[in-house]
């Protein structure tokens, strides 16, 4: 069995890659968006943490939360989104065809891969590349040609706190990003 390591510092910030099996277009679905919103205002009333960033794709989604001091479990808050939306959406999506032994014993439906991607942000640096890197994701995937055309972003929560210009990104603002430096190298 694979031993994966995972930062733990206690009140970190961390940034996620979620995705959905087989990479699977359903998270921009109207339901998919009601179902994740509630899912996540679930787990936040118990476990509390502060979304700082975020950009949802048809089949990932990019994060970076704050969570509280003394406090290091993401795991079972996104073990508990997960499965609060699969709760929600399972009669939508589970494609019963696609069930391995594996999937199977490890009582898993056909809706998320099984694990996601965290990393520790480090610095302050690390921090405006992360959150850059997130708001340029609808762009890098070609799903829009500007940031401000994607709606399911924080990116326009930060336009109205006068962090991002609306024009930001390598085009309407000459390529820089919050650092000053150009977003295509992040």
């Amino acid at each position: 069995m694979s031993n994966y390591r995972r930062a733990q510092a206690e009140g970190g910030t961390y940034f996620f890659t979620v995705v959905t099996y087989r990479r699977r277009p359903l998270l921009t679905l109207p339901e998919s968006r009601i179902a994740l919103r509630c899912a996540i205002e679930e787990v936040r009333s118990q476990y509390p943490f502060t979304i700082e960033a975020w950009v949802l794709l048809p089949d990932h989604l990019h994060c970076i939360w704050r969570l509280p001091a003394g406090d290091n479990d993401y795991s079972k808050r996104w073990g508990l989104i997960k499965a609060g939306f699969t709760k929600k959406t399972k009669h939508l999506f589970q494609r019963d065809e696609w069930m391995s032994d594996s999937k199977t014993r490890h009582r898993e439906v056909t809706i998320w891969q099984r694990r996601f991607w965290e990393h520790q942000i480090r610095d302050e640096t690390d921090y405006q590349a992360h959150m850059d890197y997130i708001h340029l994701n609808p762009v890098k995937h070609g799903l829009v040609s500007n940031v401000n055309e994607w709606p399911y972003s924080t990116f326009h929560r930060y336009v109205r706190e006068g962090i991002y210009g609306i024009e930001w990104g390598c085009g309407g603002d000459s390529g820089k990003g919050m650092l000053g430096e150009c977003v295509e190298d992040v």
